[in-house]
């Protein structure tokens, strides 16, 4: 799945190519108002300070519990929502300082794959409109081509082209995920983000619709940021893996030595919890007391002090930094005496 790379330096710098999309001290804080006035009163810190970099044609994946800030920082790379600080670089240029014009045409390199397959398509509009529709705006194979190219994308994904005349309500999940995935690939992108696109579906379909989207990246070099919670399916389809907690990033490795050798304790913890599929091995669960924080009132110091087994007095004291461990491994934590 892609090149093999040298990741070393700087966040996973590579020594052989520059980054595709470049992320630096982005932040997502969205305030809270209250009293006769509304008056902001605090903010929500759903992403706090991140960098990382994606390389043309490999997949990363973004990992972690719930409220992590996962989706958030899908969204707000693509600007689907307004970040409230940092640099977000995609080949060259910087998306936060786009006008509506020059984020329009970026946006033709750049598409999601939401996560709910029943929400993210319009009921009133045919399967032909839904994926059309982006052609449409980017003015890409107009007239008879149109139809030419919707039907070439659903053959690609496994829906037969004459069912473009239907109605979302009339597939299954699965298939509406495909339809999404068509649309995300109606204009060619570079970049796709995937918001956790298979949490939604039964486990049966799950394997399906990974499949497709590894073939796909293959066939088509795409750059995948993949956003899930599933240790396991980011394993298999990523080639690097980001792990966030409470708005800030924990850990980047390359995946199988993410999974073989963790640096981090909140990767470590992560990873007792995902299902071996032999059941004669067990795994020893490691059982994180507590609570997320909230991230209106994020702990000092290490974020995940106050559920972490190893934190001492430091920890309290000092904001860890993301710096490398091995070549192309990184760990935001002040401790090298464990793991």
């Amino acid at each position: 799945m892609g090149e093999q790379r040298i990741h070393a330096g700087k966040l996973g710098q590579s020594q052989q190519e520059e980054p595709l999309l470049s992320i630096r001290d982005l932040k997502m804080h969205f305030p809270i108002k209250g009293g006769f006035f509304g008056r902001r009163v605090g903010a929500v810190k759903a992403v706090d300070g991140v960098n990382f970099d994606l390389f043309r044609g490999e997949v990363v994946g973004l990992v972690g519990e719930s409220g992590s800030g996962k989706t958030t920082v899908g969204r707000a790379l693509l600007r689907l929502l307004e970040p409230t600080g940092g640099e977000v670089t995609f080949k060259g240029k910087n998306v936060i300082a786009m006008n509506k014009t020059q984020l329009r045409e970026a946006r033709r390199d750049m598409q999601i794959i939401f996560q709910d397959p029943f929400a993210s398509l319009d009921p009133r509009m045919t399967v032909e409109d839904i994926i059309g529709e982006a052609l449409d705006i980017h003015k890409l194979h107009q007239g008879a081509g149109r139809k030419q190219r919707v039907a070439e994308l659903l053959e690609r994904v496994g829906i037969r082209p004459e069912q473009m005349v239907r109605y979302p309500h009339e597939f299954s999940g699965g298939q509406r995920q495909r339809i999404g995935i068509a649309r995300a690939l109606a204009v060619d992108p570079d970049f796709i983000v995937a918001d956790e696109p298979v949490s939604a579906l039964d486990v049966s379909i799950q394997a399906q619709v990974v499949n497709l989207m590894q073939d796909l990246q293959q066939e088509l070099g795409l750059t995948v940021l993949f956003i899930a919670h599933d240790l396991l399916v980011v394993e298999y389809i990523c080639d690097r893996i980001i792990v966030m907690y409470l708005g800030k990033i924990m850990e980047i490795a390359p995946s199988h030595e993410l999974n073989s050798d963790p640096q981090h304790p909140y990767t470590e913890a992560l990873l007792s919890a995902a299902p071996v599929p032999d059941p004669t091995i067990k795994r020893q669960r490691i059982i994180l007391q507590g609570d997320i924080p909230s991230p209106i009132n994020p702990p000092s110091g290490c974020v995940f002090r106050t559920r972490c087994r190893y934190a001492i007095p430091e920890c309290a004291e000092v904001i860890p930094a993301l710096r490398e461990v091995k070549p192309g491994h990184f760990k935001a934590c002040i401790r090298d005496d464990i793991l």
